[in-house]
């Protein structure tokens, strides 16, 4: 049977004000108010997986953040971002990639092309690009990720483990062996040390190593691994 790597990171941003930005009007407490709450509500309906709830919510929420904030602030981002994700949960590609675009566009000129959000959407845009076997396109996209995480963050953040570990998956989708085993190493050993050894990212990891050692031809490295995820997974 087939495997599928576990890539790792959230497409959903989570709810935050970015009050550098300006909106045509101050926002009310009630309007700032009600768009937080319908990015909560959207956020656990998309973790239960309803779909068809969650897009109502978030459109919903899409009105309110162009109303409150602006079709430019960070925060309308947000929503597109979360609606396009929404939409990719359910294989609807073409949808989900004009809104992560758009929204990417708009981190990047509200907040500046090195800001950690701008890393999260190209991370986004990168992760549809490579559910569509659209390798090319998405290699660059996660490359630059890691670089601005890296500089923004410092080289052992988790959020720089995530992109490593993403273009790692990616490379080893592509047969690139050899290029996806020292960035699995590396994510390993970040996630290790920054959020612990028995971390679900950590099992993740050890996952991706062991599929990746298997096509190496390394079966003692891939059942250590293997048996290794699977302890931290029944441990939780």
């Amino acid at each position: 049977m087939k495997r599928t790597l576990a890539i790792i990171g959230l497409l959903l941003i989570s709810i935050s004000l970015f009050y550098g930005c300006k909106a045509p009007q101050p926002p009310t407490q009630t309007q700032e108010t009600l768009w937080n709450e319908l990015i909560a509500k959207s956020q656990t309906l998309y973790h239960q997986g309803r779909y068809s709830e969650a897009t109502k919510v978030l459109k919903e929420a899409l009105k309110v953040a162009e109303n409150t904030f602006g079709s430019n602030h960070p925060n309308f981002a947000t929503s597109l971002n979360n609606l396009a994700a929404l939409y990719q949960a359910q294989g609807k590609y073409a949808e989900a990639e004009p809104l992560f675009k758009r929204s990417l566009g708009i981190v990047e000129k509200a907040l500046g092309p090195d800001h950690p959000h701008v890393a999260t959407s190209l991370n986004n845009l990168a992760l549809l690009y490579q559910a569509q076997g659209k390798y090319a396109e998405a290699e660059p996209l996660h490359k630059r990720a890691l670089a601005i995480r890296e500089k923004a963050l410092g080289p052992d953040h988790p959020h720089v483990a995530t992109s490593l570990n993403n273009l790692a998956a990616l490379y080893q989708a592509q047969g690139k062996h050899a290029e996806a085993e020292p960035l699995f190493k590396r994510a390993l050993a970040i996630y290790e040390k920054a959020l612990g050894p028995d971390h679900p990212y950590v099992a993740a990891t050890c996952q991706n190593m062991a599929e990746l050692y298997k096509k190496m031809g390394k079966k003692d490295e891939a059942q250590k691994l293997e048996a290794r995820a699977k302890k931290i997974r029944s441990n939780r």
